[in-house]
């Protein structure tokens, strides 16, 4: 059965909300680790509550022969926000932006490399002129950037992000196991492991004396509804679309956030945004005229 077509403006809001709390968040107890913690643990309850309420929630207890496959993307989505986190630390944050997006061109690689499928010019120009408007939106300052050690942590983590989108359609199309699953997987043990680099570095007690600011709460509680929808609609787009074009539509992330950060944090929109923002909108227009540019490529998906 096939995806609605509003599974993914669905993901891209889902992402773009999680990611706006998170920043708030992170401020709010100025700990990344505690922050990701507070926010999987809410997800951890929208997730149960989810499992309960289709009555699945007994299948977590029988993984079967996928059990190290579903640990190990729990450990691919904890790797990549470490890394990231220790690129900024050591890195560039001009430089480090940029990296993280190369993700996109990593899944079109291995599309091409490992999978054997066949992308166009037009889906390589397309890419690159979406890529190009993200940075544009998200006001890299190509100038400032510089090249140090550090900055490969972006890289890592820009590569964890990739792998871990194939590993997870492997697991779903070979192993068979439902995105609901690899959903709570994946959130409990990044949660456990949140948890422990909070407890080592003496963050999360800091995080939990917070205890009567509500609208801190309620923060948090909208993060984890955000976490639930990221892996409720991104991994069934998984499922039903390649990785390279679900990595594509998530590059219209940036464009949400900015209207995001305009209604609900003040933010003003400067010229520089609205031109990239106009640029990747021309990059998605492309990618979606791919089967008016390659109608052999359309016919041939439809008989599939």
């Amino acid at each position: 059965m096939r995806s609605g077509k509003w599974m993914i403006p669905a993901m891209v809001v889902s992402w773009s909300v999680f990611y706006a709390v998170s920043k708030v968040t992170v401020d709010a107890t100025g700990s990344p680790f505690a922050a990701g913690f507070l926010i999987r643990a809410a997800a951890l309850v929208f997730l149960t509550v989810q499992l309960l309420a289709d009555g699945h929630f007994r299948e977590l207890f029988r993984p079967g022969r996928a059990l190290t496959l579903l640990l190990l993307i729990g450990l691919f989505g904890f790797l990549l926000d470490l890394f990231a986190n220790m690129g900024y630390a050591r890195g560039s944050l001009s430089t480090g932006t940029a990296l993280l997006k190369t993700d996109v061109l990593m899944a079109n690689l291995i599309t091409v490399a490992v999978y054997r499928k066949k992308l166009y010019g037009s889906d390589w120009l397309g890419t690159l002129v979406m890529l190009l408007g993200v940075l544009l939106v998200l006001g890299v300052d190509f100038r400032e950037m510089t090249w140090n050690p550090g900055d490969l942590f972006f890289l890592l983590s820009a590569a964890c992000v990739t792998v871990n989108a194939f590993v997870i359609k492997a697991a779903q199309t070979k192993y068979d196991q439902s995105s609901d699953m690899i959903s709570y997987y994946n959130n409990l043990v990044v949660l456990v492991l949140f948890g422990a680099f909070s407890i080592l570095r003496g963050d999360l007690s800091a995080a939990l004396d917070r205890g009567t600011d509500l609208r801190f709460w309620v923060l948090v509680a909208l993060g984890g509804l955000g976490q639930t929808g990221i892996y409720f609609f991104y991994y069934r787009n998984l499922k039903q679309y390649e990785v390279w074009a679900v990595k594509l539509y998530l590059l219209l992330m940036p464009v949400v956030s900015c209207f995001i950060g305009v209604v609900f944090l003040h933010e003003r929109l400067m010229a520089g945004k609205l031109a990239g923002i106009a640029v990747v909108m021309a990059g998605a227009v492309l990618i979606l005229l791919r089967g008016r540019l390659h109608p052999e490529e359309a016919a041939a998906e439809t008989k599939r």
